[in-house]
């Protein structure tokens, strides 16, 4: 069992199982939705999802709904009844071990930001750098 919430914790849910897939995906529809260059997905069948608290839904694009806490906004679940029947994908930085369940794949890479194969050797720092 994984548990998560959105970032105010009006929003809590909790999954049981292990995920078809996780993925980092790269669509533009991902990238803008959530300000990011990629968001971590972990799809699971709709029934092994409990939610406490009421999302707020956006039809993103034809046949997607993103679900999100209405009152901080942070992005939590993402369905596609004709994509993925019965599925929904649960975005895994929203689950309080992030770490649950690894990205296995990257999906929509075409629509990847061009600097994105180059990200990894970027220099790293464990907070922000001084000065």
């Amino acid at each position: 069992m994984a548990a998560g919430r959105c970032q105010c914790g009006s929003i809590s849910y909790d999954v049981e199982g292990d995920p078809v897939y996780s993925a980092l995906c790269h669509c533009a529809d991902c990238r803008r939705s959530a300000g990011a260059p990629m968001v971590g997905w972990a799809l699971f069948p709709e029934d092994k999802l409990r939610v406490n608290g009421t999302p707020a839904t956006y039809a993103s694009s034809e046949n997607v709904t993103r679900h999100f806490c209405g009152t901080c906004g942070s992005g939590l679940f993402y369905s596609n009844a004709v994509t993925f029947p019965g599925m929904v994908d649960i975005q895994t930085a929203t689950l309080d071990d992030p770490s649950a369940f690894p990205p296995s794949v990257h999906v929509q890479w075409a629509e990847a930001a061009p600097w994105m194969a180059q990200a990894h050797g970027l220099p790293k720092f464990d907070r922000y750098p001084e000065g």
